[in-house]
This record gives C-alpha cells, sequence and structure tokens, in this order.
C-alpha cells in the first residue's frame, strides 16, 4: 500500500486529490497539510511513500518543505504539483531533492501513475519541465568537482560513467540498452548501482549530479529540440527520469 501525504494550502484540492487516490485499492491517503511547515512535521510523523507537495504554500513554501523533507533520508519521495509550467520554483525543488513534477491539470490517470513510478523510486518530469530546466542547466556554469565528489566519482567503473553521461542526456533505460548494446536488464543494474555508489535518491538527482559538477554540458541550441522516442512535449504523458 503507497501512502501518500497531501500538501496544498487549497483545502478544495486537497479534497479532489483525496477522493481520487482513494479509489485506487493499492494507494491510502497517510494525512493532509495545508503549509509546508505541517508538511515537514506530518512526513516526520506518518513516514509516507509520497508527499504530494504545492510548491507555493504558506508559512513555509515547497522547495524549503521538500529540502527539510528529503535531508532526512531516502524516504518519502517528493512529487510537486504546479499550476504553472515555467513556475520558477520548478528548478530549486528540483535541487531540493523532488523526485519529480506534474502540472495540476495533469489527467487523473497520469498523476496517479505519478504517484506509482515516484513511490517505486524513479524520478518523474513533465516534458514541459524537463524542456526548462535544460534550459536552466544551460545558463548554469557548473562548480568542477571537490574533493569528496570526485571520491564519489572514483567508485563508478568506467562502464558506470558512461551509463551516468546517457542518463544526464535524458535517455531511457531502453535508449541507453541500445545506445551500449546490453540488455534492458544490465542497465537497470547499472542504473541501481550509481544511485547507491553516488548516494543519490534517483535518476532526477543523477542528472542534477552530473550537470552540477560539470560531467556533461547542455547544447543551449538544442533545449527546445524535437522529443526522442517515447516522449511528446505537447502531451500529458511524463517522462521518467
Amino acid at each position: 500500500m503507497i501512502k501518500v501525504l497531501l500538501a496544498d494550502d487549497e483545502e478544495l484540492m486537497r479534497g479532489g486529490l483525496r477522493m481520487m487516490l482513494q479509489t485506487q485499492p493499492d494507494i491510502t491517503v497517510a494525512g493532509e497539510a495545508s503549509d509546508g511547515a505541517q508538511a515537514v512535521r506530518l512526513a516526520r510523523d506518518l513516514a509516507p511513500d509520497v508527499v504530494l507537495m504545492d510548491v507555493r504554500m504558506p508559512v513555509m513554501d515547497g522547495v524549503t518543505a521538500t529540502r527539510e523533507i528529503t535531508a532526512r533520508g531516502p524516504r518519502p519521495h517528493v512529487l510537486v504539483l504546479t499550476t504553472f509550467e515555467l513556475d520558477e520554483y520548478v528548478f530549486a525543488a528540483v535541487r531540493a531533492g523532488a523526485s519529480g513534477f506534474l502540472l495540476k491539470r495533469t489527467p487523473p490517470e497520469t498523476l496517479l501513475e505519478g504517484v506509482r513510478t515516484v513511490a517505486a523510486g524513479e524520478g518523474l518530469l513533465g516534458p514541459s519541465v524537463t524542456r526548462r530546466l535544460l534550459d536552466e542547466f544551460a545558463r548554469t556554469s557548473p562548480a568542477p568537482p571537490d574533493e569528496p565528489t570526485r571520491r564519489r566519482l572514483d567508485r563508478l567503473t568506467e562502464r558506470e560513467r558512461e551509463v551516468l553521461l546517457l542518463i544526464a542526456r535524458g535517455l531511457s533505460n531502453g535508449e541507453i540498452s541500445r545506445a551500449l548494446h546490453v540488455g534492458e536488464a544490465t542497465t537497470k543494474t547499472h542504473v541501481k548501482r550509481i544511485l547507491a555508489k553516488l548516494d543519490l535518491r534517483d535518476r532526477i538527482q543523477a542528472v542534477v549530479f552530473a550537470y552540477d559538477h560539470g560531467l556533461v554540458r547542455p547544447d543551449p541550441s538544442s533545449v527546445d529540440r524535437s522529443p526522442g522516442p517515447g516522449r511528446s512535449p505537447g502531451g500529458s504523458h511524463p517522462d521518467r527520469a
């Protein structure tokens, strides 16, 4: 059973989410928070698997709440719901440890899939949010790896480094497998080992890590490029990262 904590200052929004989630046999609503500070307290007390987090809330915003929640351990995973595709909080919340983003107007079936995806430890971003993140990365000057980071990177094998770079470029497991001519099960094993060795929560944080430390640099001219296989920039289906 997936335990979900709802964090949104709008009671009507929480009510709608609660009604939708409670129709699912594998999901239960563990609690509700009306501001970020309450979300942090309830995440500690209720130990949910997923926090559905609004980014704009009183007392404590969703970015700060996400940072405090994710700093305590691998769970819960935070799935941020945002009203606007270009919300200025989006990039900051990914850096704070959010495992995914979806728009509030996302169809119910996509949101339910998103909850299950992040509960399973996978990252998830809506296509339009993915493009914004790439745009932000293109504007960011990465810092060279410091000594602790270099030690973490030294734990990776040559193949794992190669897989990390492909993750950072947004390739799915299937695409990585085809690029490296290996089975998908092998790719999944590489991904799990990369996350464990670098002490990262999920693939989204692996992307942030790679760009932050200059392991891969985005091509600004390709930010709005056509989507790869299985991705639809105008659609509602999220990209799993």
